[in-house]
């Protein structure tokens, strides 16, 4: 019997592309903006050099130091400026058109010429006022205390770091996921929508089909967990497929942990399956009222995960924890990026086992409202 109502249950949900859409469709679609729209979020920020020019003129030919300076923050690994040695009259030219940011003149002080404001003058500038306060620096040294000039320039040439970088073995962390892991707990807590339509349709007062349910020769529970199977069958598969799409269609990485990422989707999953079956218990109004709050609290969970806006998540953990832990969507998106960034598995124990401990509240909450329900008629 059991296996007869688990066939029926998943060829009735097959047909209901409501479910389909909310858990597959629509998570697919998002995904796909999120994508085209954060695509370069990681690399927005990173910095490039700029086109400079200087003027090679006599005072720039008879002044090493400008030379050295230049030829250092222009070369290398990271260069600060694209350098270029120019005329006066094609610097002019050059920044006429914009394809400078502007140029440097030798002399005392040194000179800067720019056409308009932005960020890459205020760097130059930047960079120009300290070249010229040391360069005074230099020159009062040497009318006051000649002697302390090479130390002077020692000092200069080899500035002291405080800080220092320490190895890590974990990956670099990225803006574009926590988007996406967001969006795929979101999608496992719309699985509540296959765990409410099932405790619907055990409630007599609620549809026809469920009224003809409770009068059929069958054990209740045992029909409950037939069709429970079904749904949490096909949304495993759903949120599967979702996966698969996310990290190869998408391109996103969940790091090496494959097998504890798999088993981070099946378990967001059944939180929302019971979340969603135990909404439906609690909840004896119409379908309209469970759908609502299934949606409010899913979405609602999402914004404090970050899926709309990323630092969210960070704001809710460093000023209110523990709401922190009690939403099941930021629960499972933190558990995704524990098993990409962490090399061990605190982290990812704790969340995994809060969500384990709220699908057994959910699902022994639902089983006992149920049990309690009675009807005087049907």
């Amino acid at each position: 019997m059991f296996f007869h109502i688990f066939t029926y249950r998943l060829k009735k949900l097959l047909r209901t592309k409501e479910m389909i859409f909310w858990t597959l469709a629509f998570p697919i679609l998002l995904g796909t903006f999120f994508n085209l729209a954060f695509q370069n979020l990681d690399t927005a920020d990173h910095f490039t050099a700029f086109p400079v020019a200087v003027v090679a003129d006599a005072a720039y030919e008879a002044d090493p130091v400008l030379k050295d300076v230049l030829s250092q923050v222009s070369t290398g690994e990271d260069p600060l400026f694209s350098l270029q040695t120019v005329t006066e009259k094609e610097a002019e030219a050059l920044l006429e058109g914009r394809s400078i940011a502007g140029y440097i003149k030798a002399g005392s002080p040194y000179q800067l010429v720019v056409r308009e404001s932005g960020l890459n003058q205020n760097i130059l500038r930047l960079f120009l006022d300290n070249l010229n306060q040391t360069s005074a620096a230099i020159a009062l040294m040497g009318q006051e205390h000649p002697e302390g000039i090479p130390a002077l320039l020692a000092a200069a040439g080899d500035p002291q770091t405080y800080t220092r970088e320490l190895p890590s073995d974990n990956p670099p962390p990225k803006q574009i996921l926590n988007y996406f892991y967001s969006l795929l707990a979101m999608s496992c807590m719309y699985g509540a929508f296959f765990g409410s339509d099932e405790v619907t349709d055990i409630q007599a007062n609620i549809s026809a089909r469920a009224a003809r349910i409770n009068v059929a020769p069958v054990n209740k529970l045992k029909a409950f967990l037939s069709s429970m199977a079904a749904s949490f069958l096909l949304l495993t598969v759903n949120m599967l497929i979702l996966l698969l799409f996310v990290r190869f269609v998408l391109g996103i990485d969940f790091g090496s942990k494959s097998a504890l990422v798999v088993l981070t989707t099946i378990v967001g999953s059944l939180t929302g399956a019971s979340f969603g079956a135990f909404i439906s218990a609690l909840v004896k109004k119409g379908e309209n009222l469970k759908v609502a709050i299934i949606i409010t609290v899913s979405m609602a969970g999402s914004f404090l995960a970050g899926m709309m806006y990323a630092e969210m998540k960070f704001i809710v953990q460093n000023t209110v924890p523990i709401l922190a832990y009690l939403n099941p969507v930021n629960l499972i998106t933190d558990a995704y990026y524990s098993l990409y960034y962490f090399s061990t598995l605190e982290r990812y124990t704790l969340n995994m086992a809060i969500l384990l401990l709220m699908s057994v509240i959910f699902s022994v909450g639902t089983a006992l409202i149920l049990r309690r329900r009675k009807y005087a008629s049907i």
